[in-house]
């Protein structure tokens, strides 16, 4: 499930760690900052989820780079797989440890050269971790004192080195979140004596940072897909954003998790979220994605909830059962909610109507027409209004070769209220498409393939076949 960030004033925080390590990219031609490719390096292997080369990463990256920007890259590595799997608490301690260390090197360096920008500007990085781990284990106060001190170690730096860029984009985020934070969390900025912000300015402010810097790009667009889903209610803005994460960082799986929950959550885009589940599995299942037993359990589950969705619960129980029975230990809680969902889909199974519709649907697949005719027109009799059993009875006639009668039953559910499923409704336009086509029907045929096309939600094979129709059709 997406991370809400809203309860806590602090989540201002969540950028500033990764800010700290993804700023190098600047580090030779625009500021004082050091080592800049290999930081660059070390920090595209911690977003790629290449966790298990960082040791290595890391001692070519320090030196050039100062010894203590390994310390907080060292924790951000560690930060990131506990957001593959948030619910555990597994890294947990190893993460309190890394980050801990962190931020005493970078305090210490504070101390030892308080004029050097950089210092500064790691020690924001080593708090802003600590900071995004107590959002997350609802450790508010905490983590909003060190919001507050991030954003005086930024300010620092900044006031040593205005050409930190990234510094901007940090500072930008405290004053949006400062802006639209709930009453609870502007009293508790108010304890601590912290200033408020403008959700408007401050949202051209990190998007002009953003476009400064190749390297906080990964980054920003990370923290600026949640804005525009929380606060500026803008998903597919949110979605572009993930996508262009996922094209640059393919072996992470976070990343297709969070695109398919946006497509269901926020889109509503049931087919859309299902093909990304599956992509995540078959990458997990080819071994393309860090951590493929976590990913492939969870694009399992996630593929399950969809096709229960969209009336393939036969499928969806095939899937939690292999979660079941592979008994994973990562995601937490990964069998439990398999086994949650197996109950409800082998509950829906019972109902006999429903069963007979699938089974009879599966028939037809297969081409076993004889056994299609018998099961689908006992469901339909059971559930004459059913929209799912009509459309497969009306893709039974078609085999049949029976156009006029196929008709029928499709436009019935073209204009059927409340609107069918848009999955179902697509796929009735496309089939009265073709059978208007070979009724020589051709203006009603391309209407109805437009509407099969642009029905938001279609599945992506019928929108296909749609294109594919109106191009031969020559429009």
């Amino acid at each position: 499930m997406i991370w809400d960030p809203r309860p806590a004033l602090v989540a201002v925080t969540v950028v500033l760690a990764l800010n700290a390590s993804s700023s190098n990219l600047q580090a030779q031609s625009t500021s004082s900052l050091t080592g800049g490719p290999a930081l660059q390096a070390a920090y595209d292997a911690i977003v790629d989820a290449r966790f298990d080369e960082i040791s290595d990463v890391l001692a070519q990256t320090c030196p050039p780079a100062p010894m203590e920007t390994c310390r907080v890259l060292d924790a951000v590595s560690v930060w990131w797989q506990i957001q593959l799997d948030p619910l555990s608490v597994a890294r947990d301690r190893l993460f309190q440890s890394k980050i801990e260390t962190a931020i005493a090197a970078t305090d210490a360096w504070t101390a030892r050269e308080p004029t050097r920008a950089e210092a500064w500007f790691y020690a924001g990085g080593a708090y802003g971790a600590r900071a995004q781990w107590r959002v997350l284990r609802g450790q508010r106060i905490g983590a909003a004192r060190d919001g507050k001190r991030i954003k005086e170690v930024l300010e620092r730096a900044l006031t040593l080195d205005p050409r930190l860029q990234e510094a901007y984009f940090g500072i930008g985020l405290y004053h949006y979140y400062a802006d639209v934070a709930p009453a609870a969390a502007k009293m508790l900025r108010w304890l601590l004596l912290l200033p408020g912000g403008d959700q408007t300015a401050a949202l051209q402010e990190m998007l002009r940072a953003r476009s400064s810097g190749a390297l906080l790009r990964d980054e920003a667009d990370y923290q600026l897909q949640i804005v525009y889903l929380w606060y500026e209610k803008q998903p597919q803005r949110a979605l572009d954003l993930l996508a262009g994460l996922r094209q640059r960082h393919p072996r992470n799986p976070l990343f297709p998790q969070l695109i398919a929950e946006v497509q269901d959550q926020y889109l509503h885009d049931l087919s859309a979220s299902l093909e990304t589940w599956r992509e995540l599995l078959e990458a997990a299942r080819a071994r393309r994605v860090a951590a493929p037993t976590l990913a492939e359990t969870r694009a399992r589950l996630g593929a399950a909830l969809q096709l229960d969705r969209l009336f393939e619960t036969d499928v969806a129980i095939e899937h939690l059962r292999a979660v079941v029975v592979a008994n994973p230990s990562e995601p937490y809680g990964a069998v439990a909610q398999a086994q949650l969902q197996l109950r409800q889909a082998t509950a829906r199974m019972l109902d006999q109507a429903y069963r007979e519709s699938l089974e009879g649907w599966r028939a037809l697949q297969r081409g076993d027409l004889a056994t299609a005719a018998r099961l689908l027109p006992q469901a339909l009799a059971a559930r004459p209004d059913d929209p799912v059993t009509r459309l497969r009875n009306a893709q039974l006639l078609v085999a049949q070769k029976n156009d006029a009668a196929a008709l029928v039953v499709l436009d019935r559910i073209l204009v059927a209220r409340p609107t069918p499923p848009p999955t179902v409704y697509a796929s009735a336009c496309l089939e009265a498409a073709g059978a208007y086509e070979r009724q020589r029907a051709t203006a009603r045929a391309i209407d109805l393939y437009r509407a099969a096309r642009d029905t938001f939600g279609a599945d992506l094979r019928t929108r296909e076949a749609a294109d594919r129709a109106l191009a031969r059709l020559a429009l």
